[in-house]
């Protein structure tokens, strides 16, 4: 019989004396891999770091490569973001770095950072290639979009094929086509000899995977082959999900009273963006009224995110361009805090450059002045209604605790709070749901239709996961390499484009 690979036996993990992972038993052969499942706050990032070696564990890990010869790397971790330093050494970035050219090439490039890892650099232009990426190659990493980051993450995993790769929520972020050829790349490696572990998130397990550890209530619920789980297992998770789903009661919502009226929202003309020589958009035309709801899409790195830091205020390229928000043109006199103060935001990139030391209270509060961090004092009204969202997401329990104390995923849903909290006119959304599992998902897609079905809320929405689209969405705009197009949201099946 075949020797394990991996060995998991008794893994346990706790965190400020609370059990995260308890009694965790499983082992792997060498041509197995698996994917880990489960719910928000089930473990699965905790397990596969504890396998990673990256976190205390009592319990045991036991892994045997002896038999795999020519990898260089025993064991990659791919965390859901990486984290890097400046040329100087220093890991301390700020949100809109990226769009300063000045400031961002504190930042190392693609090319400088894989560099680290792999001579010659024959293999780093192929990779870059497969992964399409190669036009990026002397991009600064903070001028990535979370799209084309998790690409970079990807490569970097790949240069050099290590013996086992743990890949934590590697889909987040990537467009269709993007996925799919993720996953004939890991088909390809695991032919060749990498094992893989995976936690794919919301998304499908793919055909490479054999294996599924299905977490629940701290526990292993289930380790068995893909099959016999897809037929027995995930259909009473769903049913279950769906048995004791949390439903938010809308009516009414803790929201602050205010009243804006505006007939257009935003306004663009003859847009146009460039980091160099490199442009991101030119020519793009664009208004939407108020009431309106869009869904912004495009591939990874067709400028959605440049896009969004147009209308947010967060991108210095704006005074160079014609732009139209709430009526007024930016630079004919109001401040970035008069254009903040009516805006509602949420993206990948604001969740991981913000202050993860706040309290979720404090976190959810900074939303009234967008500020990273509560500086001000909220008066009782603000104070009462942050309250409110708490219990509204049933989080109260937390409310004192820091933000890098949760997991990411209610990290998310806090900040969606800090996005609403204030009753803004206009919800700019960038992947709401990303880090959240599918029950959460459903949970805040319904939460955003009811709350822009009973107002005359103006939400731009932007997901790569077709069944995270609000059923209010009624137009979209496409971001293409040929320019922008613009049309109804229906069919649904144009939705799935992109």
């Amino acid at each position: 019989m075949q020797k394990p690979s991996i060995i998991v036996q008794d893994l346990v993990v706790k965190m400020q004396e609370k059990s995260v992972l308890d009694g965790i038993s499983f082992s792997l052969q060498p041509n197995q891999h698996i994917a880990i499942v489960g719910n928000a706050e089930s473990g699965k990032t905790t397990l596969a770091k504890a396998i990673a070696g990256k976190i205390h564990f009592s319990g045991k890990v036991v892994t045997d490569f002896s038999n795999i010869t020519g990898m260089p790397t025993r064991i990659n971790f791919v965390e859901q973001r990486y984290s890097f330093k400046n040329l100087s050494g220093i890991s301390e970035f700020y949100y809109q770095q990226r769009y300063n050219s000045f400031d961002s090439t504190d930042a190392p490039s693609i090319f400088e950072e894989l560099s680290k890892d792999s001579k010659p650099t024959n293999n780093i232009n192929s990779v870059l290639a497969i992964l399409e990426i190669d036009h990026l190659k002397n991009a600064p990493l903070i001028q990535l979009s979370s799209g084309e980051h998790k690409r970079f993450q990807l490569a970097k995993s790949l240069i050099n094929a290590p013996q086992l790769l743990i890949l934590d929520n590697p889909y987040t972020g990537l467009d269709v086509s993007a996925r799919k050829e993720l996953n004939k790349i890991l088909k390809e490696i695991s032919d060749k000899g990498t094992q893989i572990i995976l936690i794919p998130g919301t998304f499908s397990i793919p055909d490479f995977i054999t294996h599924v550890a299905f977490l629940e209530n701290k526990k292993l619920n289930f380790f068995g082959g893909k099959e016999k789980f897809k037929k027995t297992i995930s259909p009473a998770i769903i049913a279950d999900a769906n048995h004791n789903q949390i439903i938010f009661n809308t009516d009414p919502l803790p929201f602050s009273n205010e009243n804006f009226q505006f007939e257009t929202v935003v306004e663009m003309k003859n847009i146009q963006i460039k980091y160099g020589e490199h442009t991101i958009l030119q020519n793009l035309d664009w208004k939407v009224k108020q009431g309106e709801k869009w869904l912004l899409k495009g591939r990874n790195g067709a400028g959605k995110s440049s896009l969004l830091s147009m209308i947010t205020g967060d991108h210095p390229q704006v005074y160079s361009n014609e732009i139209y928000l709430f009526g007024k043109r930016r630079g004919s006199g109001e401040s970035i805090w008069d254009i903040k103060q009516k805006t509602g935001y949420i993206s990948p990139e604001l969740h991981a450059y913000f202050d993860k030391n706040v309290s979720c209270f404090n976190a959810i509060g900074s939303g009234y002045f967008d500020t990273i961090g509560l500086f001000k004092k909220l008066s009782n009204n603000q104070y009462n209604n942050i309250l409110q969202w708490l219990d509204f997401l049933q989080l109260s329990h937390g409310s004192n605790k820091p933000l890098h104390s949760i997991s990411a995923s209610l990290q998310r849903m806090i900040l969606l709070a800090r996005a609403l909290v204030k009753n803004p006119p206009l919800l700019v959304l960038d992947e709401p749901c990303q880090g959240l599992d599918r029950q959460q998902s459903e949970q805040f897609v319904s939460l955003i239709d009811h709350v822009c079905s009973n107002s005359n809320k103006t939400l731009i929405y932007v997901t790569h996961d077709v069944s995270n689209i609000p059923t209010c969405v009624e137009k979209v705009l496409l971001l293409e390499k040929e320019g922008q197009k613009i049309y109804s949201a229906k069919p649904e099946t144009e939705l799935a484009v992109a």
